[in-house]
């Protein structure tokens, strides 16, 4: 039997007008939100993608409610593509509306990819995130280096056959992030988890089922 609900189509305040979210809720009240980034758009990447649907399947599953939106242009975002600058902005405004809707809840943040820099980029800076969940990032193409540098638990979810960034090269980044971090390898699993996506939600709900910033 399954406990996936639908999730529920809402508009979000953006810094350049609305930003298209689907908003999961879990069964039973939340006891976390999260705010999940998607790959990146100029590739592709919408908060629909596999492996972020799956991301936030599997969270639910965990009992929290998961926020993902579309990055400004994308979908019905207002906006375009800014390289990361902007779409910084539109993930603290996804922060904002979370912290609105859910008072008093640990927020969780990160996403996929792209989606992953950004999302754990604001979150190592925002004093409100208190956990970080990075799935495939691209940890070669963008600075981590906020990342790295920042001490908040840290929760990764890499395909071992990553066509495009190197399970390496996640183990050499893994190695130098600070203390609690955890870090899920999929057997045979590429960039995008394709076939795959349902065991990164599985990966996620195992890692974060019983975690709490304040145990």
């Amino acid at each position: 039997m399954t406990t996936d609900r639908p999730a529920a189509l809402r508009e979000i305040p953006g810094p350049m007008g609305p930003l298209e979210a689907l908003l999961e809720m879990p069964v039973g009240a939340p006891r976390a939100v999260v705010v999940l980034g998607h790959p990146l758009p100029t590739g592709g990447g919408t908060m629909h993608t596999k492996m972020i649907f799956q991301a936030a399947k599997g969270l639910a599953r965990a009992g929290c409610a998961v926020l993902r939106f579309n990055f400004r242009g994308v979908g019905r975002s207002a906006g375009a593509f800014d390289e990361g600058r902007g779409e910084q902005d539109d993930f603290r405004a996804a922060i904002d509306f979370v912290e609105a809707r859910f008072p008093g809840l640990e927020i969780w943040a990160g996403g996929g990819s792209f989606g992953s820099w950004v999302g754990m980029t604001v979150a190592s800076l925002d004093p409100r995130v208190s956990a970080r969940i990075g799935i495939a990032p691209p940890v070669h193409k963008y600075d981590f280096s906020t990342v790295i540098a920042t001490a908040k638990p840290i929760f990764l979810v890499h395909g071992e056959e990553d066509e495009l960034i190197p399970v390496g090269l996640i183990r050499e980044f893994y190695a130098k992030l600070q203390e609690p971090k955890e870090l899920v390898v999929i057997d045979r699993a590429n960039h995008l988890f394709e076939g795959q996506a349902g065991e990164v939600g599985e990966a996620l709900e195992d890692l974060l089922k019983d975690y709490s910033a304040r145990a």
